[in-house]
């Protein structure tokens, strides 16, 4: 792999759309052998349920609103300025509770993440996503799910 740089300016991103908001990839497999990052702007209602990851590593930066992510055993309330490292093996969902969408900063290395997330927007284009389907989407793509992803039109 050659190395290259990335420059992204405003609305130079691809993404996709997730319960009507978008996330913005902003480095993913194409770009690098080491991480991926995205610009999430996380739906009302929207929580991504109870999963653990065996290899990937996720670290979040919350930019705008208010998130509630459950860490292992502890339930880390995220406003604007909160950092959060979640390494491989660690049960977390993350979920905004607030009646706004939040914005946030996520990487998840390595790569590839963006693929998921492509799937994901297909699936939950059109209404509350199929658990079996969902299921089989996050085993693909190193999530073991320990309860349901939620949405809220």
């Amino acid at each position: 792999m050659t190395a290259k740089h990335v420059i992204r300016r405003l609305g130079e991103t691809e993404g996709v759309t997730l319960r009507g908001q978008p996330m913005a990839f902003l480095v993913t497999g194409e770009d690098t052998g080491h991480t991926s990052m995205f610009d999430w702007t996380i739906p009302a209602g929207f929580a991504t349920g109870r999963h653990v990851h065996r290899v990937q590593e996720e670290t979040f930066y919350v930019l705008e609103g208010e998130c509630e992510w459950f860490v292992g055993d502890e339930i880390v309330r995220a406003t604007p300025g909160t950092f959060l490292f979640i390494p491989p093996g660690v049960p977390h969902n993350i979920t905004n509770a607030s009646e706004k969408p939040a914005r946030v900063l996520m990487t998840v290395s390595p790569p590839g993440h963006e693929h998921y997330f492509e799937e994901l927007a297909k699936l939950t284009a059109s209404g509350p996503p199929d658990a079996k389907a969902i299921s089989e989407l996050r085993a693909r793509f190193d999530t073991d799910q320990l309860s349901a992803l939620t949405t809220r039109a």
